[in-house]
């Protein structure tokens, strides 16, 4: 068995360093991160700041994955509570996620959700019929993200 053994130092920061890796039908690897998710060290992000940063990611993949005919919603889990189109998102320190969106039916919605009980499923909705391009929030969400 071929171990690498790791200094300290390498430990400490393998430990701190935020990965991602995909695995697609597509493609397969490691993603570089967004310069923001490097900024500081997991340890001292809060859940909620770390759980939010990695879904803008989730995000922007699916949406890179849509036609311009369909617009990034999330399923609710365990129950009957429908789709919420996702218009925006928050975290509160510590621990609390939330989604601003809207219905099908148009009615303006709104998740809170703790950290803990984080299990989000990303759906695709066909567009506002009223808008010409359909609305990708992940790009919006990781601007205000490098603007921090």
């Amino acid at each position: 068995m071929d171990e690498k053994i790791a200094t300290s130092a390498e430990a400490l920061e393998a430990e701190t360093l935020p990965k991602r890796y995909e695995s697609l039908q597509r493609e397969d690897g490691k993603k570089d991160l967004p310069k923001a998710l490097n900024d500081k060290p997991v340890a001292q992000k809060s859940p909620a700041e770390w759980a939010y940063e990695r879904l803008i990611l989730y995000i922007q993949n699916f949406e890179e994955q849509l036609d311009n005919e369909h617009e990034v919603a999330m399923g609710f889990t365990g129950g009957d509570a429908g789709v919420l189109r996702i218009e925006g998102m928050g975290f509160f320190d510590p621990d609390v996620i939330t989604f601003y969106g809207s219905d099908p039916t148009g009615s303006k919605t709104q998740l809170v959700q703790h950290v803990s009980q984080l299990n989000v499923m990303l759906r695709a909705l066909p567009k506002a019929v009223e808008e010409a391009e359909p609305t990708r929030i992940g790009f919006r969400l990781a601007q205000a993200l490098e603007k921090e």
